[in-house]
């Protein structure tokens, strides 16, 4: 999802690139790495591979950590030895939670599941290995035309179910993947430059919602009556991995870099949900606030829906 919108964004900007899938190359193989810098010499590495089968990896950590932390500490040491840049992308799971207030990029990491121990392991090989070079971007929540993602998923349960019911006691920042993608390309280019200094970034959107929250939104630029999402609590579905409750990160690190943070949640989703919605089938739109064929179904036909987002890419 992000990688797409990260190729379309560099195609636009007229930068070459070069997309290595898995078949192209395996980060957990130092051969393959190496093979893939010797054929392209890359001057900035992206990193948008991660295991991120948040509950797998509670039961398969060596497996995640293979790609979240091994791959990681292989790519930086083959940008090291070309001079090249990365980029890593991580996530707000490198955190306990338990905020009040957004974390700042320098707040200790104490992550509480597997998937989050194995991105840290991937942050801290990136910045030991690569201290004037190494750029961690954490992102949370991400959703676009080109994946799974929680708003595909509630456009399609918006036609299937008379209610869901989704959680409002976990905070967070919805953000696009093309946004994302466009800071990354800037920062690439003022880490070539030189003007952006080296370290940890958080790449999330501005603002702050709930799960409940974003998908009120969803359903208001569908057309269909907010009311129809029903508010819960996380405790209700019971995971393996435990959700963060609180995933909102600030983004003052930016300014160093002389560039503004990512745009307000709110006005990211209303630009975003053409091509959302288009991916799932969908190209029409009814006014806010009128019926739909379901909406004025009564209590007694409506059905629970167990709504979780893992951060898929």
């Amino acid at each position: 999802m992000l990688a797409r919108d990260l190729l379309t964004h560099l195609a636009a900007t007229g930068r070459t690139a070069v997309a290595a899938g898995r078949g192209d190359l395996d980060i957990t193989d130092p051969e393959s790495v190496h093979a893939a810098f010797a054929a392209h010499r890359p001057a900035v590495v992206v990193n948008c591979a991660a295991w991120t089968a948040v509950d797998a990896a509670e039961e398969r950590e060596a497996d995640a950590l293979a790609v979240n932390g091994t791959g990681p500490r292989l790519l930086a040491g083959a940008c090291r030895a070309s001079g090249s840049v990365l980029l890593q992308v991580s996530t707000d799971y490198v955190f306990d939670g338990r905020a009040r207030a957004p974390y700042p990029e320098d707040a200790p990491a104490a992550p509480r599941s597997a998937y989050g121990r194995t991105k840290l392991a991937g942050e801290r090989a990136v910045l030991e290995l690569l201290p004037d070079t190494g750029y961690v971007v954490r992102t949370a929540w991400l959703y676009g035309a080109g994946g799974r993602n929680f708003v595909r998923t509630m456009i399609e349960l918006a036609r299937e179910r008379a209610a869901v019911d989704v959680v409002e006691d976990q905070w967070g920042q919805p953000t696009w993947t093309e946004d994302l993608a466009r800071q990354l390309v800037g920062l690439g280019q003022r880490a070539l430059d030189g003007t952006a200094p080296p370290g940890v970034y958080h790449g999330s959107s501005g603002g702050r919602t709930t799960w409940f929250g974003f998908c009120q939104e969803i359903f208001r630029l569908l057309g269909a009556d907010p009311a129809r999402v029903r508010p819960t609590t996380g405790d209700r579905y019971p995971r393996p991995a435990p959700r963060p409750a609180y995933s909102v990160l600030g983004h003052h690190r930016w300014h160093a870099a002389g560039m503004a943070p990512i745009r307000h949640w709110s006005a990211a989703l209303a630009e975003a949900f053409p091509s959302v919605l288009e991916s799932t089938g969908g190209t029409a739109r009814r006014p806010a606030g009128r019926p739909g064929p379901r909406d004025t179904e009564s209590d007694t036909t409506r059905e629970k829906a167990e709504i979780t987002c893992d951060p898929c890419r």
